[in-house]
């Protein structure tokens, strides 16, 4: 019975030894990554949920603005900014011999470009690059379009787009040769390789669906051949709540490694120098 008694008491001893070993004894310079680690994280997560909430008022504002009736581009634009998104009228004729090529995203599964076409204003305003819209590689060529080249006084209804800046992966475009496609819209830039004067710091893309020619001419819709226009676009990705859920969760498992790790320190008997410990732990 004695014999029992003192393995029964070894084996408690063992337990309870085992049970402060496994104590949670937090390192300093741990505890300090940690907090660091953690407010850097959370607050991370904060500013995106700011940005969410920034981003979606923004694109209520440009889908209000896209909304609003059609009115005539003023000769002098002051401030930009304050046009982005706007639908617009325009009264001119089309420089077809000076078209531009830009490099678009694939169209229904087509690989392609975008045409920039440079307007005559006929108010005197000088000249604005409208975005006609998609076509085809195989039909770079002018020749193989010629419904597209259209004459003479027209109206034009559009959206008023800012040049998009480069991003930081993005290529440049460099000096084109004359022929060659663009990779970003730059009206000064574009201007300069056409010998253009006066040209609008804004680009226009043309909505689909226009009457080609003067209001009278009966004539609706874009001829057979001629480019359709581009469907009202807004290029603004929202994914700020995706953002806030990683940096939070990267909080929680941050915080979780702390725990687990500074726990495994004492179970191991690596406690290290007791001033290397929170006091108390």
């Amino acid at each position: 019975m004695k014999a029992a008694t003192t393995g029964t008491g070894t084996a408690a001893a063992d337990g309870a030894g085992s049970r402060e070993r496994r104590r949670f004894r937090p390192s300093l310079g741990a505890t300090l990554v940690t907090v660091i680690g953690l407010a850097l994280a959370i607050g991370l997560g904060t500013w995106q949920l700011e940005r969410l909430q920034w981003k979606t008022d923004l694109v209520a504002r440009i889908a209000s603005r896209i909304a609003e009736p059609p009115v005539p581009l003023p000769a002098r634009i002051d401030d930009a900014s304050a046009w982005e998104f706007r639908p617009v009228t325009l009264s001119g004729h089309f420089l077809n011999d000076r078209e531009i090529l830009l490099i678009a995203r694939p169209h229904q599964g087509r690989v392609g470009y975008e045409l920039l076409v440079p307007f005559q204003r006929a108010d005197g305003a000088g000249i604005l690059l409208v975005n006609r819209g998609f076509i085809p590689m195989d039909l770079r060529d002018p020749a193989s379009r010629p419904a597209g080249q259209v004459k003479g006084e027209v109206s034009v209804k559009g959206i008023v787009r800012l040049p998009q800046q480069p991003g930081l992966f993005q290529p440049g475009n460099g000096t084109p040769q004359p022929g060659t496609a663009w990779m970003r819209a730059d009206p000064p830039a574009m201007a300069a390789a056409l010998s253009l004067d006066r040209v609008a710091p804004v680009l226009v893309e043309m909505l689909p669906g226009q009457t080609f020619g003067p209001p009278d001419a009966g004539l609706t819709g874009a001829p057979p051949g001629a480019l359709a226009g581009i469907e009202p676009r807004v290029d603004l990705p929202n994914n700020h709540l995706q953002y806030a859920l990683t940096w939070y969760g990267l909080a929680v498992t941050l915080a979780g490694i702390y725990v687990l790790s500074q726990r495994k320190r004492a179970d191991t008997g690596t406690d290290g120098p007791s001033d290397d410990r929170i006091s108390g732990a």
